[in-house]
């Protein structure tokens, strides 16, 4: 990433003085069912956070509503479209998800512990990249891009089999130099306005930016459906639509930077549920 400007505008400057009004005891139970987990005590490597909030804290009362069940839930439509293509036979090897995994259900417990550290390949993964090699490798199916619909609906469908499930992605052994990397991005300053990561979702979380409420940007959420843009959202999406507007340049979806940017931003989350795919504005 290359910084177009430093020090133009100050980062306090953009923020309002006071906190939007949000029912931040609120608590968040789907289907009258499976509890989320929305606050926890920060994970030991937070050093400025004494307690994580998850981004459905800092909504609207009818922004959470729609959360709470799978029939009011947006994206939910796209979960349905995932295990439809869970389902479907691809590529020369005449294999589907389904052949090997069985019910999706059956890899609950996967989003909790992503992106991690794979042994065979010897590289910190995210769940699109095992999704790309499983098709190739096992369907000797196509790839499918990044951050395109068939891949975000099927990361929401393998988020949603982990709903309530605590979030605890690993730090330490192979996986430390891509978190420090991650660490490293998240704190640096880029951009016209001079801002990194923590100046919003650390400094002022729960402040006002313009007409958003800051949350603390964490991702146990994601895939989230965007009222905004009426679609599902990936999280390296996301991570460019943020830097693009501190007015940087900014890295590539499924590039290393973004990798490790997601490996310490959901490390951030520890203690969280997984609750996607979740609804955002």
């Amino acid at each position: 990433m290359k910084t177009v400007f430093k020090g133009g505008v100050t980062a306090v400057a953009l923020f309002a003085a006071y906190a939007v009004q949000a029912d931040q005891e609120a608590n968040l139970v789907i289907n009258e069912d499976i509890e989320i987990t929305v606050r926890a005590d920060a994970p030991e490597h937070l050093e400025n956070l004494s307690t994580i909030y998850s981004g459905w804290v800092f909504r609207s009362s009818e922004t959470q509503a729609l959360q709470m069940d799978d029939f009011e839930n947006p994206g939910m439509i796209f979960v349905d479209d995932a295990i439809e293509a869970w389902n479907t036979v691809e590529g020369s090897e005449g294999e589907s998800c389904a052949s090997c995994h069985g019910a999706p259900e059956e890899l609950a417990g996967v989003r909790a512990v992503y992106p991690k550290w794979n042994d065979e390949a010897e590289e910190v993964r995210t769940i699109a990249m095992q999704v790309n090699d499983c098709r190739t490798s096992q369907m000797g199916a196509e790839e499918w891009k990044y951050d395109g619909g068939d891949m975000i609906n099927m990361e929401a469908l393998i988020a949603s089999v982990s709903r309530g499930m605590t979030v605890n992605v690993a730090t330490d052994g192979p996986a430390q130099s891509m978190w420090e990397k991650g660490r490293d991005i998240y704190y640096t300053r880029f951009g016209q306005l001079d801002l990194s990561c923590a100046n919003c979702h650390e400094d002022n979380y729960d402040n006002n930016i313009r007409a958003d409420h800051l949350s603390q940007g964490q991702i146990n959420g994601f895939p989230t459906y965007r009222l905004k843009n009426a679609k599902l959202n990936g999280v390296h999406s996301r991570f460019r639509g943020c830097i693009r507007d501190t007015r940087a340049e900014t890295y590539g979806v499924g590039t290393e930077e973004f990798i490790a940017l997601e490996l310490y931003v959901a490390s951030r989350g520890n203690g969280l549920s997984v609750e996607g795919p979740s609804v955002r504005n």
